[in-house]
């Protein structure tokens, strides 16, 4: 880990967007084992979830928590920034679905807003954690991050955009499943796609790094986990021989979902309703089809050697740590197995 060089200036105060999910939680520690200031931002809890604040402030200890749905921007005027004054903010605001409506609110409206009270507050760095797969934008809540990443580029405040490939989360929905004797399921012959996983700690303590890294100030920053990518049918090999059971794979067509989403798209030009499970098949397709590495525009291709990486914990060290104290964690919104 960095520390802090005492003869530079540096940072101080921070204002940490999205504080109580996995990666706003991870970032806060992040923040506090290096010293700075945190204030966390967190939606105002619903009735009777006394036990749910008892847990977030366990989890946020060490930095002041302000709840505040920073989706409002009177409420992040007046309950978020306060009339304190802040050195940086790092977002790890993100919609929960992907869909249109979810997309634009959080991804783009709530991000551009508190970007302008930022501005009038001082604020001079701008954290913003964002996803790799906007690099080839085909789903509604890419452009809604790559319009925010644009607004943030053009704002004049030095920026830190962070592309992660994928979290180790999304990629636990099968563990139970291979425990439980089923077979893994995999998309095709399970080798199509790949991705570099990025841990929760190590991704955390990236995004506070690009605070004090200046060669990570006013550029977009893609970061995938140690080791080489690995494939789904990799995974589903790896946890089989963890559990020391015989492989047994599924494959599942990967043609269904861009027909599902298809199907779905043409009812729900009549029936609302459907046209959200439409956006979701496609979200889908996507993450079953494309894989979570750096794109090479030029060799029009996925480039794992160019994909960075930054951390020590692989997927597989945390299978093990998984399997070993039966702890599998809430899948990601985005999961498709």
């Amino acid at each position: 880990m960095e520390s802090f060089d005492l003869n530079h200036p540096m940072p101080l105060r921070v204002l940490l967007l999205g504080a109580s999910g996995t990666m706003g939680i991870a970032t806060a520690r992040a923040l506090v084992d290096r010293g700075y200031h945190v204030t966390s931002v967190v939606r105002p809890p619903s009735v009777n979830s006394t036990l749910k604040i008892a847990a977030l402030q366990k989890q946020l200890s060490g930095t002041e928590i302000r709840w505040c749905d920073a989706s409002d921007a009177t409420a992040l005027r007046r309950d978020g920034f306060a009339t304190d004054s802040f050195d940086a903010v790092i977002s790890c605001m993100a919609s929960r679905t992907g869909v249109p409506k979810d997309a634009w609110l959080v991804d783009y409206e709530a991000h551009s807003k508190a970007l302008q009270i930022a501005k009038e507050c001082g604020v001079t760095h701008f954290v913003l954690l964002s996803a790799i797969c906007v690099q080839k934008p085909l789903l509604e809540f890419q452009h809604a991050k790559l319009a925010f990443e644009q607004e943030l580029i053009a704002s004049g405040l030095t920026y830190s955009i962070v592309r992660p490939t994928a979290f180790f989360k999304s990629l636990s929905g099968q563990i139970q499943r291979v425990k439980a004797g089923k077979p893994f399921l995999i998309f095709g012959d399970g080798k199509h796609t790949a991705c570099k996983p990025i841990s929760d700690h190590d991704l955390g303590d990236f995004l506070a790094s690009c605070l004090e890294d200046a060669s990570r100030h006013n550029r977009i920053l893609p970061i995938g986990g140690p080791g080489p990518a690995i494939t789904p049918y990799e995974q589903g090999a790896y946890l089989f021989q963890l559990l020391g059971k015989t492989p047994r794979f599924k494959s599942v067509p990967l043609g269904m979902l861009s027909f599902l989403a298809k199907v779905l798209g043409g009812v729900g030009k009549i029936i609302p309703s459907l046209a959200t499970k439409a956006e979701l098949a496609r979200i889908g397709h996507y993450y079953a089809s494309e894989s979570m590495l750096l794109w090479d525009f030029e060799k029009q291709r996925y480039d794992a050697d160019a994909t960075p990486s930054y951390g020590s914990q692989t997927l597989f060290d945390a299978y093990k740590q998984w399997v070993k104290e039966e702890s599998i964690p809430e899948r990601g919104d985005h999961a498709v197995f």
